[in-house]
């Protein structure tokens, strides 16, 4: 065969070929060497050029198609309360996060800034003091996990002063710790519910003020009697008319509080662009009950269900959040275990963390 009969196919695909030799070049270069020279030997000015000759190769090979039906998860954190950790007998918390598989942690934190569900052999874990919130940080980044929320159990109306100054030092230590939701109470206690609507707005402006000019965000669980009336929480997100209040959606609550399912999305859908973080638990009415309004709480211990058992459809809940931009987590809160025996308790956590891990 003539020379020059190659010409067309070398015109067509010697440029790709070259770069396409050129990316594996690079790739050896940085990984074929990595174990004489670590990655983060290389110069600036040498990262920068294989990595630019990395991005022509792909800008000329393109980059391969998807998988036909595929669906890009949208790659957030999966949390546990951590009040559940002690159930996968381990000896620390955050072996119990690894058994468990999952990565991040939501941890309660009381008014004297002490973690009291977290547990370790040789520590008690606080964030009171300076020393206490590097040693809950390095264990924290050690094991490769995160801190996605801390959870205060607030009384507003019994004592609003020192709940003030708890979240005060709350929000500092959340900065420090780049902890972006702190997960609130909302509820009366002391006061009457048809007059509580007044001083939850002022002192939710009050919390708010602590947190001005910081990206913590606070999130009312929709929970009890108040809080999961749609109305409620609408009225108290206007009228604080801040964005740093928001939601720790609860889909499940607004399904025990008598909500129909098909109702439970549409409000969901509502408040997704006010969610900063999440707690994920289930419920599995009779198929009579699921669409019609219930008594609040009706035979909750009998049908309360782990998270793949329940009627809430978890992955429609996704959708409506990514929908919405959510950048927060999926944590695992559940409500359930007192039906099953100790021994099946481990194991339905995980498969409730590997359901979270599927849509997260």
């Amino acid at each position: 065969m003539d020379a020059n009969q190659h010409e067309p196919w070398r015109a067509k695909h010697e440029g790709p070929v070259f770069f396409g030799l050129g990316l594996l070049v690079g790739l050896i270069r940085i990984f074929g060497e990595s174990t004489m020279h670590p990655i983060h030997s290389y110069t600036r000015r040498e990262f920068i050029g294989t990595a630019a000759s990395l991005g022509v190769a792909t800008a000329i090979l393109g980059n391969p198609e998807p998988c036909q039906g595929a669906e890009k998860k949208p790659g957030w954190p999966v949390a546990c309360r951590d009040g559940h950790l002690k159930a996968m007998g381990q000896p620390d918390s955050w072996s119990a996060l690894k058994e468990l598989g999952a990565n991040g942690v939501e941890i309660v934190v009381n008014e004297d800034l002490q973690c009291p569900s977290l547990f370790h052999p040789q520590k008690k874990y606080s964030i009171a003091t300076a020393e206490d919130i590097r040693v809950l940080r390095e264990d924290v980044e050690n094991h490769g996990l995160q801190i996605t929320a801390f959870c205060m159990s607030n009384r507003l109306d019994e004592r609003l002063e020192r709940e003030v100054a708890w979240t005060k030092r709350l929000v500092a230590v959340a900065q420090i710790m780049a902890v972006g939701a702190i997960r609130i109470d909302v509820v009366p206690r002391a006061i009457k519910a048809e007059d509580y609507m007044p001083f939850a707005i002022q002192a939710c402006k009050q919390l708010c003020e602590l947190a001005k000019d910081t990206p913590v965000r606070f999130g009312i669980e929709n929970h009890g009697h108040w809080t999961n009336r749609p109305e409620v929480l609408q009225e108290l997100f206007d009228a604080v008319g801040s964005d740093h209040l928001g939601l720790t959606l609860d889909a499940m609550n607004f399904y025990w509080f008598g909500h129909p399912l098909k109702d439970v999305y549409g409000i969901c859908e509502k408040f997704a662009s006010r969610v900063f973080h999440t707690h994920c638990k289930n419920l599995s009415y009779p198929d009579d009950k699921k669409n019609s309004p219930r008594p609040i709480g009706w035979e909750y211990e009998k049908h309360a269900a782990p998270l793949y058992e329940g009627d809430v459809d978890y992955q429609r809940i996704v959708g409506i959040l990514a929908r919405a931009k959510y950048a927060g987590d999926l944590c695992l809160e559940n409500e359930c275990l007192g039906r099953f025996s100790k021994e099946q308790h481990a194991d339905i956590l995980k498969k409730e963390v590997a359901l979270l891990r599927k849509l997260a």
